[in-house]
């Protein structure tokens, strides 16, 4: 629904960039969450597709694909995978993360930011991971 409504401004206004939000649960299957994991497939490839379809109209579309990051969706689904111990449901996925920690929203933040910035302004239809090597 983002872009059905912002299409239409940013090519009255010229241009302008569109960051999409996968996860990297958008690059593998993970148990228990079917729905979400297709949502953050779907994603990958909305925004491939509308990165050709708008870059004539000078706008870009890319994707971020964040890992775990210290937010309550998280404090969240570690309740859900131990009811009984959420904090041992955290440590073992921050045991998967090689840098040994979930993401701070603000490390997300400074990725839209370049993303949305004209220093990127050559890139389109990108998936960005930022998962601590989770991936790697």
């Amino acid at each position: 629904m983002g872009l059905k409504y912002v299409v239409p401004v940013m090519r009255k206004q010229g241009g302008g960039s569109i960051i999409n939000t996968s996860s990297v649960a958008g690059l593998m299957g993970s148990p228990g969450v079917m729905p979400y994991v297709a949502s953050k497939h779907a994603v990958i490839g909305i925004t491939k597709t509308a990165a050709l379809e708008v870059a004539k109209d000078k706008i870009r579309v890319n994707s971020i694909r964040p890992s775990p990051v210290e937010t309550e969706m998280m404090r969240s689904l570690e309740r859900g995978f131990n009811p009984d111990d959420a904090n041992s449901a955290k440590k073992q996925q921050e045991a998967a993360i090689p840098l040994g920690r979930y993401a701070e929203p603000e490390e997300i933040g400074k990725l839209v930011l370049f993303l949305g910035s004209d220093d990127s302004k050559f890139i389109t239809g990108s998936e960005y991971l930022i998962d601590g090597g989770l991936l790697a």
